[in-house]
């Protein structure tokens, strides 16, 4: 009799556990449908609202990551896990986990400052750390960055945020500045009147702000002017391709020389005794020279 107790008492311990796992996996299994349905629907209310595409995506990625702690929490109290007692170990081992990867923590505290401060946005043409690229997205521990020859640039969030960062497209006009020499034999006025032309007629050229032609360096070998003219900024680069072949074009028209830097070589051979090799040439051609 004792035995059968034994036995029917193993078998609701056995009974117990089983459906206590089961219930763990179904709290899992629906955590996790849960987690990426409410991720998707948070995304959709942030985009009805207007919410930046970089915004966005952290938060997703954040609320995501928080509802994956919950579930886990969720199905370990399920198991009859104390989670207090989890908890506390969780908080020893993150502080723990903290000391270890502060450079990590360091890379989210800088992706909130740049979620914040939005010093680009997604499609931005930026400089960051050296690096250039159109931006794709900032994530928890990494920017990526789309480089111009189309591979991808992953920036810890913590370089970033410590040096400097130029947003070439943040506004609508830029500047081009196109440095060129000319002779000291040319007249500079003609050669302005060259670049202005040049500018007037490219299309991109903005008539505001005015384009204009300085004189900036009397170098060594010619009189070194700049032009500067305003475009659209996604016209910049193409633009600054078309005015720079312009200016070889129309300067070679124009009678313009734009000077190089030129180097005169002379060899003189000697023999043993340094004498020029063409005075002893002479001596021995010339039969009247003792």
């Amino acid at each position: 009799m004792v035995g059968m107790l034994g036995d029917l008492v193993a078998r609701a311990a056995a009974s117990d556990w089983i459906w206590r796992i089961a219930i763990a996996l179904v709290i899992a299994l629906v955590g996790l449908w849960l987690a990426r349905l409410l991720s998707k629907a948070l995304d959709r209310g942030m985009t009805r609202f207007g919410v930046e595409a970089i915004l966005r995506e952290f938060l997703r990625n954040l609320a995501y990551a928080i509802a994956l702690v919950v579930v886990l929490v969720a199905a370990l109290d399920s198991l009859g896990v104390p989670t207090t007692s989890l908890l506390a170990v969780l908080g020893a081992a993150g502080l723990a986990i903290g000391l270890a990867l502060k450079d990590s923590l360091s890379n989210i505290a800088s992706g909130v400052m740049l979620i914040m401060l939005r010093p680009f946005r997604a499609g931005d043409a930026v400089q960051i750390a050296g690096q250039e690229g159109i931006v794709e997205s900032v994530r928890i521990f990494q920017t990526v960055l789309r480089a111009y020859q189309n591979h991808d640039i992953y920036l810890p969030n913590s370089q970033i945020t410590t040096a400097p960062i130029v947003n070439f497209t943040s506004r609508g006009e830029r500047r081009i500045d196109i440095a060129v020499g000319v002779g000291y034999g040319d007249d500079i006025r003609h050669a302005r009147d060259v670049l202005l032309g040049i500018a007037k007629a490219h299309p991109q050229v903005l008539a505001e702000p005015a384009t204009d032609v300085l004189v900036t360096d009397l170098g060594e070998s010619s009189v070194n002017l700049v032009l500067r003219t305003w475009v659209k900024t996604p016209d910049f680069v193409v633009s600054r391709s078309e005015l720079t072949e312009a200016i070889h074009r129309d300067f070679a028209q124009a009678g313009v020389s734009i000077p190089f830097p030129q180097r005169d070589l002379h060899v003189y051979h000697h023999d043993a005794d340094g004498r020029p090799l063409e005075q002893i040439t002479s001596a021995v051609e010339d039969p009247d020279r003792g």
